[in-house]
């Protein structure tokens, strides 16, 4: 079943739940959009944020912001990185900040790339090591034995000729933080049958499962329509991965733009633009989906747990225990 097909199948029986827009102080004039999902560090919650003035294109930063409320976030003083998309994560005791750095020429996109940044304070991460050119949504997991999985997305012209997807999926698996390089990214073996003709996607977040499997919240796109518009259609997606035979189950959509909170888009084409940040479990059994929206805004919204049957959430991907 094609994702456009999932897609169907998701608003026949999705169930209309609570979601909001999350609302950013101290960066007045400049949007925040694409986040991580929030995390604890030193008793406090945290997260990282795109932040863009609307009319400009490659050309954001990412910044910490602390909760000060309900759906309600500050930008504290820390390093300022030159990313877009940021995520976090946390291998053994150091956090991993990794997002997509863009490289111009005279004016012009030249490349772009994964940068890393790792350290145990959250303000002050040092950059330690480079993905592959023209590669964004590398994405890193702790798993049961100590190991690492590591998740990369490449999208060329060449995939699509050969595989009919504008992207890929690949998964291999590193013993620790020092053996992640650009070669090893490049050289994970694909995960195949994901995204069907035209589609495309990639991990956002990953988490380790009670059953040893690998949670994955991420998105899938295709180029699609919206009131007669030819827009870029990005949704939330989850599946579950089995990091030794590779197989794939449970694949679905779990959220779309129109089920968050109406707000603007950054472009026309984006008004359908759902770009998945990852969960946070919920005392109450749900979780709390974020997702950045229209390209200039981040939202949340309430799910059931995507990864029924395979027990819970051992590690959220920072490290801590879930409830």
């Amino acid at each position: 079943m094609s994702i456009r097909e999932m897609r169907k199948e998701f608003e026949r029986s999705y169930v209309h739940a609570e979601n909001a827009l999350l609302k950013f102080y101290g960066v007045d004039g400049w949007d925040v959009y694409n986040c991580t999902i929030p995390f604890e560090f030193q008793g406090k919650r945290y997260l990282f944020g795109r932040v863009e003035r609307r009319q400009d294109w490659m050309r954001s930063v990412v910044r910490l912001f602390e909760e000060c409320g309900p759906d309600t976030w500050r930008a504290v003083d820390s390093m300022v990185y030159q990313l877009e998309d940021p995520y976090i994560v946390k291998i053994g005791e150091e956090y991993v900040l990794g997002g997509t750095h863009v490289r111009m020429k005279m004016g012009k996109l030249d490349t772009y790339y994964g940068y890393f940044y790792r350290g145990k304070d959250i303000r002050d991460l040092y950059y330690f090591t480079t993905g592959p050119d023209y590669m964004k949504d590398i994405r890193l997991v702790e798993l049961r034995n100590g190991k690492i999985g590591v998740f990369s997305r490449p999208r060329n012209d060449e995939i699509m000729l050969r595989y009919g997807s504008e992207s890929m999926l690949g998964f291999t698996i590193i013993d620790s933080l020092d053996q992640l390089s650009a070669d090893v990214v490049e050289k994970a073996p694909y995960i195949y049958g994901l995204f069907g003709e035209g589609e495309w996607g990639g991990c956002n977040q990953a988490y380790l499962l009670e059953s040893g499997k690998v949670g994955v919240i991420g998105h899938g796109s295709y180029p699609g329509e919206k009131n007669g518009e030819l827009v870029s259609v990005y949704m939330n997606i989850s599946f579950v991965l089995d990091p030794e035979s590779r197989t794939v189950e449970d694949f679905k959509v779990i959220g779309i733009r129109d089920y968050y909170p109406q707000g603007p888009a950054k472009m026309p084409n984006l008004t359908d633009c759902a770009f998945t940040s990852g969960i946070v479990m919920r005392k109450d059994g749900m979780a709390d989906l974020y997702s950045g929206v229209g390209d200039c805004g981040e939202g949340r919204l309430v799910i059931p747990y995507p990864f029924a049957g395979q027990g819970k959430i051992v590690k959220d991907g920072l490290g801590a225990v879930c409830c």
